[in-house]
């Protein structure tokens, strides 16, 4: 499952090992099911997390064979574990999710039946302390997905300036104090580097007014998602890897994303829309085969988790869930 930074949210009972529940799992396989009814079916979990979706996949379809992309090396080796009983039928490869062309490339399956896109970060990077995501626990800023990369929020804190710093949390956090946060990250760091989560949150608590602290969860929760998502350059992966994915998809394959904040919904919203919509000029009797959509929506809006999930597993409830299929070939492919 993949979960925001809300660490109030505990796993509910049901779950696998390791507190992982996967998020809208019913609905997932439903959509893609279609896609996966050929003989020979390749489907594309471009977030492996725990391999909870991939498991329930790879269980549901006996021929199926699944690829599963994930830049964190710990993500790989407990997905492997978890789909040892289909080692036959899994490619697990570590890379980003925006780096799909070249890895189908170089397994030689340049077109796929279905792609899943489960956003956000998962519970083990939550969850593990030492990763330093949550604000919950006192540990290193780190928040890097890939442990290899040099840039650690760490880095991101101590050296921006305060207007990159207010873009950032404004931009990605939707932090409307975003200025007076980082005004206060700029004079704090001057005394001392900021080096844990905790002495963030302490910062960002007391530039956030008080009646607003009293509101809408941790004040430090928009700050750590917006951290996050610069470390990782979660939402530049995102505007590369689906529309390569699409383009990956075969006559009648399909997509899944689940999102987990507005700004990775909105993305997916605007590169899906853009997929299904004609494009002929206004006014022509017949529609240009050239500009007829290529793609078709499976959801209308983005479809929410039930509340009984919810009560399940809390850290559900901001998922949200959206679908296409592909209804036709490019003009040049025809």
């Amino acid at each position: 499952m993949r979960a925001d930074n809300d660490m109030s949210d505990l796993p509910g009972p049901g779950a696998a090992p390791g507190g992982h529940v996967p998020v809208m799992l019913d609905r997932v396989l439903e959509l893609l099911a279609p896609a996966l009814a050929g003989p020979d079916p390749v489907a594309v979990d471009a977030n492996l997390g725990l391999g909870g979706h991939a498991e329930a996949l790879l269980a549901a379809h006996p021929s199926l064979h699944l690829i599963g992309i994930d830049r964190d090396p710990a993500a790989i080796e407990r997905s492997t574990a978890r789909l040892a009983p289909y080692a036959d039928r899994i490619t697990l490869v570590r890379a980003v999710s925006d780096e799909l062309p070249e890895v189908l490339a170089r397994l030689g399956r340049p077109r796929v039946d279905a792609v899943l896109f489960d956003l956000g970060v998962s519970s083990p990077q939550l969850d593990e302390a030492e990763r330093g995501f949550a604000y919950s626990y006192d540990a290193p800023l780190d928040m890097r997905m890939d442990p290899d990369q040099e840039l650690t929020a760490e880095v991101v804190v101590n050296t921006y300036s305060a207007a990159e710093l207010t873009r950032i949390l404004r931009d990605y956090g939707e932090e409307r104090f975003a200025p007076r946060v980082a005004r206060l990250i700029i004079k704090e760091r001057g005394n001392e580097a900021i080096t844990s989560t905790k002495r963030l949150a302490e910062i960002v608590r007391t530039a956030i007014p008080a009646a607003t602290r009293r509101t809408g969860g941790n004040p430090a929760k928009r700050t750590f998602q917006a951290l996050r998502i610069e470390v990782n350059a979660e939402l530049t992966a995102l505007e590369r890897a689906l529309p390569a994915a699409l383009d990956a998809l075969t006559l009648g394959g399909r997509v899944v994303v689940l999102a987990y904040h507005s700004l990775e919904d909105r993305l997916t919203k605007q590169v899906l829309a853009a997929r299904t919509r004609d494009t002929s000029p206004p006014g022509l009797p017949v529609p240009l085969p050239a500009h007829q959509p290529r793609f078709a929506l499976l959801t209308r809006g983005a479809e929410l988790p039930s509340e009984e999930e919810v009560a399940r597993n809390p850290r559900a409830a901001s998922a949200r869930c959206r679908a296409a299929e592909r209804i036709r070939e490019a003009v040049d492919e025809e």
